[in-house]
């Protein structure tokens, strides 16, 4: 999609290197999903208690999405044979603060399962095709999607042509999940995730943006990442990033930091959405998306993508 022109191409992902050039800055979000999603049981009904972990704020509690009936502040939970749980504290919703009874980070691979998105409903036997191949820092309650389009060779072929690659972390938690129902979307409460821009990366961007090189992310989360650096910037400069997020990017929102994204077609009502419309518009999104359904595209995070310059 070109903003300028209005001009709307259809390719193959793999050419996306013709419409990248050389001194462009490609950055990847390389957060990791963790398996996220357990199954528990109430102690001592053993009711099922499905927990999705969202956010760590120590070595033994969690802030969690639970899904079961009267989980209340005190409900022990056992996971598995080994492992258990109590709630320490009732947040929005059916958000819960939970205490587990040991670090179980070193045990998620043994006792979690990938937490996949409600419209997957077939399980995924490799687990590594919901990961990017640049995936690194664990943390993730999703996949930034819109990399999984990348393999390793696309990316040495796009290095090779002088395209330059640096990375950011954002962990994708609960907000991708959740839709837009407020009558104004400026009162939907957007959860925070956590995100860090490092200095090295910082420098590199600015130097970019002194120097008119363009900066394209990879998924609404590194475009929510970089431009939440960008805020903390001076200037028209970004500047380094380490901390919580709850950036919501809506039409209007002037973009200091992004020149071109790459992202998958996203789910109506949802924030993803309304970022993209507020990067290009909303009238060439909704054009582009009709032309998307004639053409057949697959749409969400088995789908295919777009590249807005």
């Amino acid at each position: 999609m070109h903003r300028d022109s209005q001009r709307i191409e259809h390719a193959i992902f793999h050419d996306i290197g013709n419409y990248l050039k050389k001194g462009d800055i490609l950055v990847l979000n390389q957060t990791r999903v963790i398996p996220a999603r357990l199954f528990a049981k109430k102690f001592p009904t053993g009711g099922k208690v499905e927990i999705l972990l969202l956010r760590r704020e120590d070595e033994f509690i969690w802030e969690t999405l639970i899904g079961g009936k009267h989980i209340k502040i005190g409900q022990r939970l056992y996971i598995g044979d080994k492992h258990k749980a109590t709630v320490i504290n009732e947040l929005d919703g059916a958000q819960r603060l939970v205490r587990f009874d040991q670090p179980i980070d070193t045990f998620l691979p043994q006792i979690g399962n990938i937490p996949l998105p409600p419209y997957i409903t077939t399980p995924i036997s490799d687990p590594s095709q919901y990961q990017t191949v640049y995936a690194k820092d664990s943390g993730s309650a999703a996949a930034p999607t819109a990399g999984l389009h990348f393999t390793q060779e696309l990316l040495d072929g796009l290095k090779s042509k002088g395209i330059e690659i640096i990375t950011v972390t954002l962990h994708i938690g609960l907000d991708t999940f959740l839709p837009v129902n407020e009558e104004y979307p400026k009162d939907h409460r957007i959860h925070s995730e956590w995100c860090e821009v490092s200095s090295q990366t910082i420098d590199i961007l600015n130097q970019a943006k002194q120097n008119g090189r363009r900066v394209i992310a990879v998924g609404t989360t590194s475009v929510r990442a970089l431009e939440s650096a960008a805020q903390m910037g001076q200037n028209n400069y970004g500047q380094n990033f380490c901390g919580q997020t709850r950036l919501f990017i809506l039409p209007g929102y002037h973009f200091k930091m992004v020149d071109g994204m790459i992202t998958n077609f996203h789910l109506p009502k949802s924030t993803l959405i309304m970022l993209v419309s507020a990067f290009a518009g909303r009238e060439l999104i909704m054009r582009s998306y009709e032309q998307a359904k004639l053409n057949g595209y697959h749409f969400y995070s088995f789908g295919d993508a777009m590249l807005i310059l």
